[in-house]
């Protein structure tokens, strides 16, 4: 074996031990990390040598440095934003794509690379229950996903009002017109600052977040070119608006439709929340993230457009350097990046683990858990009001006064035992239960349930 080969053989056992200690850890340890960033960044020293490190001695610095600055957010009791843990198969998948470092963007520089994309895109459309056509990409996150979904429909509506973005830019364009619940998640907003639209135009929604079909209807009257973005899955109540009532008006008024589903578009995995997302199947895009509810390493945004030469229009280009098929719709005709990691490939694994029972069962799982901490806290918790119909994996809750919620949600994180996020929402201070990850058992959700009864009944 090479001196290089060695050099591999030994960071990577390091990297193997460490990981193996850390999720081993993860049922025992405080959730909260235990240091600062400034801890951390004394630990690992500011200063760049002047010469070279042993690969595996830096692997074990940064271990050693990272680890108490950890948030143990792959740990069952961590609820604290959307965010899932990551399944066996898919961590194991993720450390290969590092390891085999292909550019996942042209058939002819990576065929493996290219299969895995068109399986599990296939595979993605059956299980969420989408256009068996639709084109797919795999983004860095929901972020991205609204990115490339919102641009198809931008250069859509413009085209449809005569007006080629790619040809002559914004500058001069028609407006054009983005109507949003008032509960959307702030990534729709940044998505569209990014894209050259501005700020949408809000639509009043229910007591639980979901656009309301009437006030929809209104807004759409005698518009100019419109993108209509609806949500599967409010941040804080799980709600989902009436994709049934409110798309086929969208459509008879000319509007494109996008769907955000970072992590509700999974409802339709599963034959008990599939009528969450009924009628969302007639959108013309949509976004997830496979790290929420699917539970695979971070980088698995996943954007799906009913028309995929919508998608290519907006995200592709010609180079004559690249090789292309011109018979398939290359992997980075999808998506914004063209140097981009084999991102597909830990999708690929966890859909392969789960299959298409294990994928239900994991959704039934996550929506049962939120069941049973909405009950539990009404039954056990003293002084807790829960806020929310809970539909899907989100529980919000209030303590009263908008102090007395803080105080409960500053001694629950001091206590380390679970990760609640603090947040706002109908003008209120709630603390906000988000189950997303896979290892979350019942043993979690009642040691959940007993530390925000500490926490309450001291700040009481």
């Amino acid at each position: 074996m090479s001196a290089a080969r060695d050099d591999f053989a030994a960071a990577l056992e390091v990297a193997s031990t460490r990981a193996r200690a850390w999720l081993d850890g993860l049922d025992e340890r405080i959730v909260r990390a235990e240091v600062s960033a400034d801890d951390v960044r004394a630990a690992l020293g500011t200063s760049l040598p002047d010469g070279p490190s042993d690969p595996a001695d830096v692997v074990r610095l940064l271990a050693d440095a990272a680890e108490p600055g950890l948030v143990a957010t792959p740990s069952g009791r961590f609820f604290g934003f959307v965010i899932g843990g990551t399944l066996p198969a898919a961590l194991a998948a993720d450390w290969l794509v590092s390891a085999w470092d292909q550019n996942a963007a042209l058939r002819a520089a990576s065929p493996a690379g290219t299969a895995v994309d068109d399986i599990a895109a296939a595979w993605l459309l059956d299980l969420l229950g989408l256009p068996p056509g639709a084109g797919v990409g795999f983004v860095t996150g929901a972020t991205m996903a609204n990115f490339a979904g919102l641009a198809a429909a931008r250069d859509f509506v413009l085209a449809r009002a005569g007006w080629d973005v790619g040809e002559h830019g914004l500058a001069g364009a028609p407006r054009v017109r983005v109507l949003v619940g008032r509960e959307r998640h702030e990534s729709v907003d940044s998505a569209l600052r990014y894209l050259g639209l501005g700020a949408p135009e809000a639509v009043a929604v229910d007591d639980q977040g979901r656009m309301l079909a009437d006030a929809c209807a209104e807004a759409l009257r005698d518009g100019p070119p419109t993108i209509v973005c609806l949500q599967a899955g409010n941040i804080h109540s799980g709600g989902f608006d009436p994709f049934a009532e409110i798309i086929p008006a969208a459509h008879a008024a000319g509007a494109w439709v996008h769907v955000d589903g970072a992590f509700g578009l999974w409802a339709g995995a599963s034959p008990r929340t599939r009528a969450l997302v009924g009628g969302a199947e007639t959108a013309d895009s949509w976004a997830t993230d496979a790290h929420k509810t699917l539970n695979v390493p971070y980088d698995s945004g996943i954007v799906a457009v009913r028309d995929p030469a919508a998608l290519r229009s907006a995200m592709s280009y010609h180079a004559d350097y690249l090789v292309t098929d011109a018979t398939y719709l290359e992997p980075y005709e999808r998506v914004p990046e063209l140097s981009r990691r084999a991102r597909s490939v830990p999708v690929w694994a966890a859909l392969r683990s789960l299959g298409r029972s294990g994928l239900a069962e994991l959704v039934d799982r996550l929506c049962r858990h939120a069941t049973a901490f909405a009950d539990g806290i009404r039954r056990d918790v003293p002084g807790a009001e829960v806020l929310n119909d809970v539909v899907f994996t989100q529980v919000c809750l209030v303590f009263g006064d908008d102090a007395r919620t803080r105080e409960v949600g500053r001694r629950l994180m001091a206590d380390g035992t679970v990760w609640m996020t603090g947040s706002r929402w109908r003008g209120r201070e709630v603390l906000r239960i988000s189950v997303s990850n896979w290892s979350t058992d019942d043993a979690d959700v009642a040691r959940g349930i007993d530390a925000l009864t500490r926490a309450a009944v001291v700040s009481g």
